[in-house]
């Protein structure tokens, strides 16, 4: 499997997709030769593999498809050899025309497309509301404004989520049953016949309609169910083209539609080509919501004003706005579709690295008393009073983090590293500087516990340096919580810890300088905005235990630096993982586990049974452990149902060691810190994502000791087997992440909405050359032209501001 790394890796998967795509050169915008010689200049490791392809791919547009299949297999052969291939022989050269895959059928001949309309429309036109439309009354109009679709060109924008291929049309007598076809023929009978339903008066009685339909070859019947008038809509003599199935009934040949076309016209829409399906909710329905578009796409596709300047757009051969637009509507053919696709993929990417950018900028802007100079000896001081040697990972995260401290701007920085790495501790090697600069800082966890958590720690990390450190959560009240307010507003608490809403909760501050958030992944802009309402610029620091794949550090936190702690301290014991399908070998575990004085966690997907799930429920395992499998231990019950001040009692007990055992859902997911728990058992454990079990499994094994965690699964599920034993195979938290991208698709790793990106319709996360090129663009537009104000560069502004004036809040 190509790596999606290193540049051979990123060149062989684009080499691999197009040779799937047939050698039209679309495989990578700007062509194949110019993305060889990109991933060239990108490699460090002299590979002479990736040398040989990016020269062998240098003629590659010039080239013809018999050429250009040459070079594809020359170049894969190169990369995946990581040498150049000897010379060629004859008998070689004929092998490989042998092993060719034969030549694609010539391309069919589609109707012409219907005449041009007479009318023109203006780009002003595109912002008139959709009951402007020919159709679309009021009631269609609020239905349309359920999915965003409010003016005319939210309707261009509004894409089809997939395309049936009804291209492949045939005649009656060359029907395959199971092969999905187009049949184009005549209608010779229309027939109606309703069956009562069986089973009491409630039961629906079920019309069948069969349209006899013919052509030269033969005759076939095509079922419809369920709609009656359509006999009304088909009489003797119409011809129609319909796309399915064919089947047999009774010993009869008979055709089950999938959608049907009068032909009226030349040019089809629901059939007879690759057909369109768009998303749909109450009150829409596929086929009038398609001819209204293809109306609107024909209309008014014409009138998109192209915000991509000319020169960029030739120079990575993209074809113009509105020529894309329709095509990726209704597509002449796969290779027509996949260029509109790579326009308009090109584009979501490319407005996502414009607005984080700007964002970042925007932010980052110098500001007077910002910058914080490295206290070398204090940092030292800083090492030398811990009772363990930092790692190199640290060194080099912190020195990452004082170098953008010391900067006039403040710092956006996004710390990662897994669980157990040592996050907290560089945290306090850059509150130690902030406070001896005379500023405060302030850390917010997700949870008053892990808050709390927090403060024990950094409590006991800054006492060296005589820094006092408060806590500030709900549980502190009257005159305590006074106190700590008073000495925030003063200046005296140096360091406040709390949860993520301590900003935002009337809390003074004197001279903050650095904020961090744990397991927040980003400071939004809200709460940065509620900090300059303060007349705080402070640094940011984000911290999160879930590695953020590639791809997604360069869009979801494309406007972040990103720091990441990739080694383990020394000493610590891997945790020894099994997968099983039974839970007898882990309640052993348990069991031996707990004689030796340890403690255990057991975990559930959801909270009550239910009859549409076999899922375990915390509540059932509950009652099981407790009455029949450990009736001698105290087993506690922990979930999201409870009340914030009964679930810091469960977990104070069990960190306590009053429970022996803890059945919980996913709410000890992240940061709960009990040294003293060893095992880890997840029950349907094929329900959780990679990420989200690594999270789990972080949770053990914190004091030092030999920590286990069991999977408990019975699926017999591809990819629940491919998760599963990743897990079992590695404990490096990056390494899964970007398996668990690669497994679930980024919009289930992570949604946009969670992200705060605006949504992507047509572009995907784990595109890697298109996000390399759009951020590459974004770059080298914003230098020559940091505002978007030139004439040149106003239009991209403009849609840039489009683009995300519907994304959520980053926070």
């Amino acid at each position: 499997m190509p790596n999606d790394h290193d540049p051979a890796g990123v060149l062989q998967r684009a080499l691999l997709l197009e040779r799937q795509q047939g050698f039209g050169d679309r495989a990578a915008v700007g062509g194949l030769s110019s993305f060889a010689r990109l991933q060239l200049e990108r490699d460090r490791t002299d590979n002479p593999g990736l040398r040989h392809a990016a020269g062998v791919l240098d003629s590659y547009r010039e080239s013809d498809r018999r050429g250009r299949e040459t070079k594809v297999a020359e170049a894969l052969q190169a990369l995946l050899t990581r040498t150049a291939p000897p010379a060629r022989t004859p008998a070689a050269d004929r092998r490989a025309s042998l092993a060719r895959a034969p030549e694609p059928a010539a391309p069919r001949k589609f109707p012409a497309r219907r005449p041009a309309l007479t009318v023109v429309r203006s780009a002003e036109d595109l912002a008139r509301p959709v009951t402007t439309l020919r159709g679309v009354g009021p009631n269609v109009a609020r239905t349309l404004g359920t999915v965003g679709v409010r003016a005319v060109r939210d309707l261009l924008y509004y894409f089809p989520r997939t395309h049936y291929d009804f291209t492949d049309k045939r005649s009656i007598s060359r029907m395959r049953v199971g092969e999905p076809t187009t049949l184009v023929g005549t209608v010779t009978n229309v027939r109606v016949n309703r069956i009562p339903g069986r089973g009491g008066p409630r039961k629906r009685d079920l019309d069948i309609t069969t349209v006899t339909v013919a052509d030269d070859t033969g005759t076939v019947a095509v079922r419809f169910f369920n709609q009656p008038y359509l006999a009304q809509r088909m009489p003797a003599g119409a011809r129609i083209a319909v796309s399915g199935e064919p089947d047999v009934h009774n010993g009869y040949p008979v055709f089950l539609p999938r959608d049907y076309e009068l032909i009226e016209s030349e040019d089809l829409t629901h059939t007879g080509r690759l057909v369109p399906v768009y998303p749909l909710t109450k009150g829409l329905y596929q086929r009038s919501l398609r001819q209204l578009i293809r109306r609107v796409v024909e209309e008014y596709a014409p009138a998109l004003p192209d915000f991509l300047p000319d020169e960029l757009r030739d120079d990575l051969r993209l074809p113009e706005l509105a020529r894309a637009v329709g095509a990726y509507h209704f597509p002449d053919d796969e290779e027509g579709k996949a260029w509109a696709q790579q326009r308009l993929a090109f584009d979501e990417l490319l407005m996502i690295q414009l607005g984080l950018l700007l964002r970042k900028r925007d932010w980052q802007q110098a500001i007077d008393g910002v910058a914080i100079p490295v206290d070398e000896a204090l940092l030292e001081h800083f090492c030398d009073s811990l009772p363990f040697e930092l790692t190199a990972a640290q060194r080099r995260v912190i020195a990452q983090i004082l170098e953008d401290m010391a900067k006039p701007a403040p710092m956006s920085r996004l710390l990662q590293g897994d669980v157990g790495s040592g996050k907290t501790v560089v945290a306090a090697a850059a509150l130690v500087q902030m406070v001896a600069a005379g500023k405060q800082g302030v850390l917010m966890a997700p949870t008053e516990i892990l808050a709390e958590q927090h403060y024990r720690t950094l409590a006991d990390l800054l006492e060296p340096f005589s820094i006092r450190t408060e806590l500030l959560i709900g549980s502190v009240k009257g005159t305590r919580r006074k106190q700590v307010l008073a000495a925030a507003a003063s200046g005296e608490a140096q360091v406040l810890v709390g949860t993520h809403a301590l900003i935002q909760e009337g809390v003074e501050l004197s001279d903050l300088g650095l904020a961090i958030t744990d397991e927040q992944h980003r400071f939004g802009v809200e709460q940065r905005a509620t900090l300059r309402a303060k007349g705080l610029h402070p640094h940011i620091l984000a911290m999160t235990a879930t590695p953020i794949p590639r791809t997604l550090a360069m869009t979801i936190y494309g406007d972040l630096d990103v720091s990441s702690i990739d080694e383990m301290p020394p000493g610590r014991l891997p945790i020894i993982t099994t997968w099983s399908r039974t839970a007898n070998e882990a309640y052993g575990v348990v069991r031996d586990e707990v004689r030796s004085g340890r403690q255990a966690f057991v975990i559930c997907p959801v909270i009550e049974e239910s009859e549409v799930t076999d899922m375990r429920s915390v509540v059932a395992e509950h009652a099981e452990l407790q009455n029949s499998i450990f009736p001698d231990l105290n087993v506690g019950l922990l979930h999201g149902k409870m009340k914030a001040a009964e679930k810091d009692r469960i977990l104070t007990a069990f960190r306590n060691g009053d429970f022996q055992v803890l059945v919980a859902t996913s709410v000890v997911e992240v940061g709960i810190d009990v040294p003293n728990a060893t095992v880890m058992v997840i029950r349907d454990a094929h329900r959780f994502g990679l990420a989200q079990l690594h999270q789990f499994r972080g949770r053990v094994g914190r004091g030092g000791d030999q920590a286990f965690c069991v999977l408990l699964s019975a699926s017999q599920g591809d990819d629940a087997r491919e998760r599963l034993e990743a897990l079992t195979a590695t404990e490096n938290g990056f390494e899964l992440a970007e398996e668990d991208l690669r497994l679930r698709g980024p919009g289930e790793f992570w949604g946009t909405r969670q992200s705060g990106l605006p949504e992507l319709r047509v572009a995907t996360l784990g595109d890697i050359p298109t996000i390399e090129l759009a951020r590459t663009a974004a770059r080298e537009i914003l230098s020559a032209d940091p505002d978007l104000t030139s004439p040149e560069f106003e239009p991209l502004s403009r849609q840039v501001q489009r683009f995300w004036s519907n994304a959520a809040d980053l926070s």
